[in-house]
């Protein structure tokens, strides 16, 4: 029986009323299991009106109160992990310890905003000039609005309602359409931990869904992660309708390693960040750049076992390294880009791309694959493949290592292996990538730090998560306060001074 899914509207899921439908996979086997209602706008608008409803007395709570709803809602993502793990992991295809990761991961930023009533709190200056005195408030948008990818259907809608909602906005969270069970629990669990109905609001959809989101007039701030083309068109779109937008796109992240590093560190690290959820995450480190001939030479002599030694299984397999695709499509791309980059003439030291599991060939699932002697101009090398290909680029010396992050157009996250702080601080000073990583393989900063990439990874000002986050989710306004005791008589015309 094929499961239907509607929408999470005014505290409680809704049938979908579209008459539109997306199939959802199980993508182990191959199946679809379920269905996604596709909202059109009609339904978009109930939501927002909702939310409009709602937002008024939401905002005018405390923020002590507010935080408390978070403090709740954190003991019950803890309570029913892994309940949450196994909805995510079966619809998209990471294991169930990974999909653990990504609840984490967003639940974490949940705790940092706890602190909400210190996060939210503006300036105060006394006697800023005769009698007068000046002060700042931090007031939420109003209306904000989510859409996030398939590949951390948990972390990445939390790290953008978590910081929404505690500053005291309402929200409306777009979700893939290829694995939206996990936001729907999760609008249900903070309603569970006192949300009032109608401050967050889920509406699955598609492109229908996204224009309206970008169109609609009481929506004030949308948060945006996906591909770079959509990322563009999401911002431009979104800014061109008045409303404040940051918008994340693709990466290609690079991996420099010295000869002076540790290769046993070095290529536990790329097996991880390489392949780590088959590749599909926007942090994956896809293209490695040894520093000289040997170390490039020792370093493929590593990992050509290892990764020939990867075990790949489904979602629920305790000792799998990592699962399927997320669909038939994306499992297409990827061995297409891979039958690229040997027309191209890089060379395919492993070959993962007709790899078969007894009971699930129909699963999406592939292998490692690693390429060696991969050159700038190939398509493998400039694309994000989004897959578990790792790319090897050899580089002479240091200097010529960095300009491949430097020149590449994303400039999601890097990292640099050496046993040197010269080196590592020169590099950490120079390259002009907005994550990096020392000896760290994935550097995702935690929750009180700020999550943001540069050049085509990014669109907006501001980041994701720590203060960024609150400063995005909310307006400063500025107040200039004088009362009548001591005020001069007479109109003034020259432009007012605190002298």
């Amino acid at each position: 029986m094929v499961v239907e899914i509607g929408h999470f509207i005014d505290g409680k899921r809704v049938a979908g009323t579209s008459g539109r439908f997306s199939d959802v996979y199980n993508p182990s086997t191959g199946e679809v299991e379920k269905r996604v209602s596709l909202a059109n706008v009609e339904e978009l608008n109930t939501a927002v009106a909702s939310a409009k409803k709602a937002q008024t007395a939401w905002a005018a709570t405390n923020p002590q109160r507010r935080a408390r709803v978070f403090f709740k809602y954190v003991n019950l993502l803890n309570e029913h992990m892994d309940e949450l793990a196994e909805l995510l992991a079966r619809e998209h295809g990471k294991t169930l310890d990974d999909a653990r990761g990504d609840v984490i991961r967003g639940l974490e930023v949940c705790e940092f905003v706890c602190g909400i009533p210190h996060l939210q709190k503006g300036d105060y200056t006394e006697g800023a000039g005769p009698g007068i005195d000046m002060y700042s408030m931090r007031q939420p948008v109003g209306i904000g609005a989510g859409i996030t990818p398939f590949n951390f259907p948990g972390m990445i809608p939390m790290w953008m309602f978590a910081p929404a909602l505690a500053c005291g906005n309402a929200f409306i969270l777009k979700p893939s359409e290829r694995d939206p069970s996990l936001p729907m629990r999760l609008a249900e669990l903070l309603i569970e931990a006192g949300l009032p109905a109608g401050v967050l609001n889920v509406v699955n959809g598609d492109k229908e869904a996204v224009d309206g989101i970008l169109d609609h007039e009481d929506i004030g701030a949308i948060s945006f992660v996906g591909s770079t083309p959509i990322a563009q068109y999401v911002y431009s779109r979104g800014t061109a309708n008045a409303k404040r937008v940051q918008a994340f796109g693709g990466a290609k992240n690079h991996m420099i390693i010295m000869p002076d590093a540790d290769l046993d560190q070095v290529a536990d690290a790329l097996l991880g960040a390489g392949f780590g959820s088959a590749g599909e995450r926007c942090m994956a480190i896809s293209v490695a750049v040894p520093v000289g001939k040997e170390t490039a030479d020792r370093l493929v002599q590593k990992l050509k076992p290892m990764v020939e030694k990867l075990r790949v299984g489904p979602y629920n397999d305790k000792d799998a390294d990592f699962g399927p695709l997320v669909s038939s499509a994306a499992h297409e791309r990827v061995k297409g880009l891979v039958d690229r980059g040997i027309e191209e003439g890089a060379d395919l030291v492993i070959d993962g791309r007709d790899f078969r599991m007894q009971g699930y060939e129909n699963g999406f699932f592939m292998s490692g694959c690693l390429f060696d002697n991969v050159t700038a101009d190939m398509d493998i090398y400039k694309a994000e493949i989004f897959g578990p290909v790792l790319s090897i680029v050899r580089a002479e010396t240091y200097e010529e290592a960095i300009q491949y992050p430097m020149n590449h157009m994303y400039g999601n996250g890097t990292a640099i292996y050496t046993r040197d702080g010269d080196t590592a601080r020169d590099f950490a000073s120079r390259i002009n990538i907005g994550m990096v990583g020392i000896n760290v393989p994935i550097p995702v900063p935690l929750a009180y730090h700020t999550f943001g990439g540069w050049k085509s990874s990014s669109f907006g000002d501001l980041n994701q998560h720590g203060t960024d986050s609150i400063k995005f989710w909310t307006r400063t306004k500025t107040i200039t306060s004088r009362w009548p005791s001591g005020v001069k008589e007479g109109a003034e015309f020259s432009i007012p001074t605190m002298d």
